[in-house]
């Protein structure tokens, strides 16, 4: 039987450089690179008394956010428009709600 650490090694062993960039991709003389943002989360456990045990784990997220181009000699980097958009506006209200407490709470 393997123990929890060696377990949470082999699950996240992928996570790192291979998460974030995808294997490239050629497509009629261009290279394409996919980048994504991605987090992962982990668990843990407890014997607890008389052997009843306890415990709890989490998963990851990848957000596909563009890709490297590369045609001609040049590279350059693609945004997804879409993902951009749907991590930006929550980004943006959260902000403009702080910054409009704190311009509120200078008035007073």
């Amino acid at each position: 039987m393997t123990s929890l650490p060696e377990k949470l090694s082999e699950t996240f062993r992928s996570a790192g450089v291979k998460s974030a960039y995808g294997d490239p991709v050629q497509i009629d003389g261009v290279t394409l690179v996919p980048v994504a943002l991605a987090y992962y989360g982990f668990g843990g456990g407890d014997a607890g008394e008389g052997g009843a045990g306890s415990g709890g784990g989490g998963g990851g997220v990848s957000l596909p956010i563009g890709a490297y181009v590369k045609s001609g000699g040049t590279a350059r980097f693609e945004p997804n428009v879409i993902a951009l958009l749907a991590v930006g506006v929550p980004f943006l209200i959260v902000a403009g709600r702080a910054l409009a407490r704190v311009i509120r709470a200078l008035k007073k």
